[in-house]
This record gives structure tokens, sequence and C-alpha cells, in this order.
């Protein structure tokens, strides 16, 4: 009797444990972590953290929480560079960040269709997404990154639905080295062996994807 209370008793802290943690989270990603500089992430991706495509802020709702975990990791150590997100990852205590990028990755984000290799290209950027081009030793970005972009655990974040000024700067941040924070810098091979025309084609392609879906 007296095991079974303490397994009770243990399930309910444990619920309370993980509910404070979820209220954590969604406080901070309203109205900021604790220290100063450590501000609201709604502000710039947007209140139900879709990202502002306008401005070049990313979407973060529904993306991997230990995707995120890494990216705000690096921003604070200053592996990945910007000016605005180094700042509030450094006021960010490792507690918050748990937190914060749990809260994320249960946000509802926009369904991806899938889209396969098997599929016919029908421009120059969907055919580098489904296809690459392994004569220059490319691989096709949905080997990576999943079906029609979608993202594959912690390591390949979504594409699909990213906007198009996001997707090409990034690309272009890995093609000049100034990002250089993925595994082998494998993004580093590939961003460098695209052309500028390139980069913006397959940015298109993979921005456009959800809304070519709704569209249907």
């Amino acid at each position: 009797m007296v095991s079974l209370y303490r397994i009770v008793l243990s399930s309910l802290m444990l619920l309370a444990f993980n509910s404070a943690n979820a209220l954590d989270g969604q406080k901070i990603f309203t109205q900021g972590g604790t220290q100063p500089g450590a501000t609201a992430c709604l502000a710039c991706h947007g209140p139900d953290g879709l990202g502002l495509a306008a401005a070049g802020f990313p979407r973060l709702a529904g993306i991997s929480a230990g995707y995120l975990r890494k990216q705000l990791q690096d921003f604070k150590s200053g592996s990945r560079v910007s000016p605005v997100m180094q700042s509030i990852a450094q006021a960010l205590t490792e507690e918050e960040i748990q937190a914060v990028t749990t809260t994320l990755a249960a946000m509802l984000a926009p369904k991806t269709p899938v889209i396969t290799r098997s599929e016919s290209p029908k421009s120059p950027g969907e055919k580098l997404a489904l296809r690459g081009a392994w004569d220059r030793q490319i691989p096709e970005c949905v080997m990576c990154h999943g079906p029609g972009g979608v993202g594959v655990g912690d390591a390949f974040p979504p594409l699909a639905g990213q906007s198009l000024g996001y997707l090409v700067a990034q690309l272009n941040a890995w093609r000049d080295g100034s990002r250089r924070n993925d595994p082998d810098d494998l993004m580093g091979h590939i961003a460098k062996s695209l052309s500028v025309d390139e980069i913006k084609a397959v940015a298109d392609y993979f921005a456009s994807v959800n809304s070519q879906e709704a569209a249907q």
C-alpha cells in the first residue's frame, strides 16, 4: 500500500513538474526570460510561432526541440552568428532554453505534403530539391530533410514553408562560410556548389510547398 502511494505521489509530482515547465516555456515565448535582453520570441517569430516572412524571421512552431535547443546553444556560444539571436540566447538560462524549445516544438505548424524523389520536377528548384545534381556531388534536399522538406529528427530542420528570404539568407551564409554549425560542414559543401540562381530557385520551391498544397 505504501509503495502504491509513493508511485501515485511520484506520478503527480512529475505531472506538476512537466506542467510547470510547459507554463514557463509559454511565458518565455510570450513575455521573455528572466534576464534583461531575453526578449519574447513572439516579437520576431509571430504570436503563433510561424515566423514573419517579410522580415526574414523563420518559423519555429513544430520544429524539433533538440534542433532548436542546439541552435540557441550555438548562438549562445557564438558558433552560429546573428547579432539579434546571440544576445537573446546569451540572456537565456539553460532551463529557459529547455522550456521554450519544448513549448515551440509542441506548437501547431502547417501540414507538409509528402513529396518524394519519385515526383516529376516541374522547375529547376524542384529538380534540385527532389533529385539533386549528382554530377556535382549535390544530393537532393529531401534525402536529409525528408519528404517534402518536412524535417527529420534533431539534425535536419524543416525547409517547407520557411520564407524565401530566410532560406536564401541561410544558404548564402553557408556558401560564404559565415554559418558553419552543422555536422561535417555538409551544408557548406552543398551551398558552395550551388550558383546564386540555384540558391534562389531551391529556396523559392521550398517556400511555396505548403501554399501549393493549400491551393489544390
